[in-house]
Formats: C-alpha cells, structure tokens, sequence
C-alpha cells in the first residue's frame, strides 16, 4: 500500500479559506469580484443591498483570509480577488444545487 504524504499546513489553510468563503453573504461578494472588477465597499454594499459596515465586516473576513486583496485610491479602497480558483468551487456549489 502506498502511503499517502499529506501536508497538515495546506489543508489548514485550505481549510480555513473555505470557512471564510462559507457564508451566503460572503459568496454573493466573491461573485460580484469575479467578474474581474475591483470594486470599492460602496460598489458592494448597495449592489447586495445590504448595510455599509455588514459589507465591511464581510469583506475584513475575506481580505484576512487571504481570498481578496485591497488597494487604496484617495479615499476609497477597492477590492479584488486574489485568485478566480475560489470561483470554480461556487460555480461547483452552484451547480450542486441544480439537482
């Protein structure tokens, strides 16, 4: 039997960007970014339709987590995707609940 060599770093990280993007909330503003846009905390927030400090909460998770990153332009902060690989695993979810 051949022994299968698992790195615990790497599914704790894993791990813990899937318990980030596991919210409703928090998939609704990864499918806004991954169209490609860099949008700022207004942009998200009335987009969804939800308070200011709500999307800031969210979007803290997220930029901590490493599933998004900030740049500051004067005032406002705009938001990206790190990578559009958390998007495939929406896509999957999203098709999962076609069934």
């Amino acid at each position: 039997m051949n022994r299968i060599d698992i790195d615990v770093n790497k599914l704790e990280t894993a791990a813990s960007k899937l318990r980030a993007i596991s919210h409703p909330m928090r998939i609704a503003i990864i499918d806004l970014l991954s169209k490609g846009n860099k949008l700022s905390v207004t942009d998200i927030y009335q987009s969804l339709d939800i308070e200011q400090a709500t999307a800031s909460h969210h979007l803290s998770i997220l930029k901590n987590k490493g599933v998004l990153v900030s740049k500051r332009d004067g005032k406002k902060i705009y938001y990206a995707l790190r990578s559009l690989i958390l998007t495939e695993i929406i896509d999957c979810v999203n098709r999962c609940n076609e069934f």
